[in-house]
């Protein structure tokens, strides 16, 4: 053993082992980038349906996803709807006078429109109140487009009634009659005006087995309105900080 002159052992430094080096550079933060406003995030994100959010983006779309309270924006959504209703059940009356079919396309339509009207009302947002207010008013269009044929159909059997009793009698004191004072047509107007809501079904029962195509047509406009007007189905987790190691979603 190699020593010093006063017996003490010499060190060997040649075959000393060197420690490992701790300051070894760590592996950089993953870039994470907001998918709403596409900025980058720095220090926390939230996972919105498997996208990565910051935290304002976070609390907007948490909002924006909330059903409005309050009558003021139902009311609103209301009166959106009824004016998307009406143009649709006009829409719908004119394809049926031309076409004299009652095709599924329009009725689809109809709850589009209606569906966006009492969205847009509703500041965009929706829930379960305004797909109610939606699906009854795609209903009421419908009864409504039919409102014009029952009166067309019951102007006719008036009138063929009418000839088939001016050919019987004699038309003594006809000429001082006035038809506009009729109170028949006027009660029969204020009713069928009443049980628009009723329309609908009067016009499936009476025309079975092929009313059963004007209930799925019906349906199938109401399905339209009813997605139209659903809150949207979030799943939000986090926050999450950003690491070199992140969190595996669940």
């Amino acid at each position: 053993m190699d020593t010093t002159p006063d017996g003490t052992p010499r060190l060997q430094f040649e075959t000393a082992i060197e420690p490992a080096d701790t300051a070894a550079e760590q592996p950089a933060a993953p870039a994470v980038t907001c998918a709403a406003c596409h900025r980058s995030i720095s220090d926390t994100y939230f996972d919105v349906n498997g996208t990565s959010v910051c935290g304002s983006c976070h609390d907007e779309i948490g909002r924006q996803a909330e059903t409005p309270r309050g009558f003021g924006t139902l009311a609103l959504a209301m009166v959106f709807g009824i004016g998307a209703a009406i143009a649709g059940a006009a829409l719908y009356y004119a394809v049926i006078a031309i076409t004299d079919f009652e095709i599924g396309l329009v009725a689809i339509a109809i709850g589009y429109m209606v569906g966006f009207a009492v969205r847009k009302g509703a500041g965009g947002r929706g829930g379960r109140r305004f797909q109610i207010v939606a699906i009854v008013l795609t209903y009421w269009a419908v009864g409504l487009a039919y409102v014009p044929l029952v009166f067309k159909e019951a102007a006719r059997t008036d009138q063929q009634k009418a000839e088939k009793g001016a050919a019987a009698t004699e038309p003594t004191g006809s000429k001082d009659a006035d038809p506009g004072r009729d109170p028949g047509f006027a009660v029969a107007m204020a009713m069928l005006l009443g049980f628009t809501f009723a329309l609908p079904v009067l016009a499936i029962v009476s025309s079975m087995p092929s009313g059963l195509i004007s209930a799925a047509i019906i349906a199938f406009g109401m399905q339209q309105a009813w997605r139209m007007t659903g809150a949207p189905h979030l799943v939000m987790t986090g926050p999450y900080q950003i690491s070199s190691n992140p969190p595996t979603p669940a």
